[in-house]
């Protein structure tokens, strides 16, 4: 059976670039030197332990937070290099999913997705309910357009937030900790929805987490941030690093399942 967390055979193109990176608050470094990229297609892994920086270094990719040093390129677009208006353009070809879903509580699902389809496009009202109700259809939502947050689960909550980050159909679409708050059962549907969404629609996936179903289900390249060292310390594909890796701290990071099983046998 094939792995369809395996990228495509072709060598893909640069989708995203990070060089030089450094990130801090005021005098505090986060991270310095990153270097990394992710390539057209990918299902893209930032990870590490607890205060490395993970969440703060998708604020410089998705535009929220400039970096202390370096660039972040989409494509041959630096977006910090860009000005204003060119930097609009292309945060205009991302979705973000945030860890709470951060729906509208006083809003139904179709009217959260709605909303930047009435910001950004020139759609009447009608085509926007039917854009609205084909993005809820395509996370498994159709027939919930007209409930509440408040009224579905949390995995529907967040299926509802990914509908919102697809309206404007991105060509990227990033994730803040998708499984934080879900059940095992919840958490492997969304894995799955995110390899769909991947397969059928072309996009490129970046996904901060510290799950490791999710990692070694959907991931197909990554890095790893170090808060100790303040920088990355491993890219690649998970599994290949969970195999493979020679920084003790990777392969600890992704065996301490398997590490956990083994001391409670004993």
């Amino acid at each position: 059976m094939t792995d369809r967390a395996t990228a495509p055979a072709a060598a893909p193109e640069a989708h995203i670039t990070v060089t030089d990176l450094d990130m801090a608050y005021g005098d505090f470094v986060i991270q310095r030197n990153l270097n990394f990229t992710i390539r057209r297609g990918d299902i893209f892994i930032i990870m590490g332990g607890s205060g490395c920086g993970k969440s703060t270094l998708l604020k410089h990719l998705v535009g929220l937070k400039p970096p202390a040093r370096g660039s972040v390129l989409f494509g041959n677009q630096d977006l910090w290099a860009a000005d204003a208006e060119e930097q609009q353009r292309i945060m205009r070809r991302f979705g973000i999913l945030y860890q709470s879903g951060a729906l509208w509580s006083s809003m139904t699902l179709a009217e959260n997705v709605a909303l930047p389809l009435g910001e950004f496009t020139d759609l009447d009202a009608a085509e926007i309910r039917r854009v609205a109700s084909l993005k809820l259809a395509l996370v498994g939502l159709a027939g919930f357009e007209e409930f509440y947050p408040s009224e579905i689960s949390g995995g529907m909550r967040k299926r509802a937030g990914l509908a919102r980050a697809m309206a404007l159909d991105p060509e990227i679409l990033f994730f803040d900790e998708p499984s934080a708050g879900l059940d095992p059962i919840s958490s492997r549907m969304l894995d799955d929805l995110i390899l769909e969404l991947r397969d059928s629609l072309g996009a490129t996936i970046a996904v901060v987490t510290h799950e490791l179903a999710s990692i070694f289900a959907i991931g197909n390249n990554s890095v790893f941030l170090d808060a100790d060292t303040k920088t990355m310390i491993a890219q690649g594909d998970p599994k290949e690093l969970r195999d493979h890796c020679p920084d003790p701290k990777v392969r600890n990071f992704l065996l301490r399942g398997e590490l956990d099983a083994a001391a409670e046998a004993r």
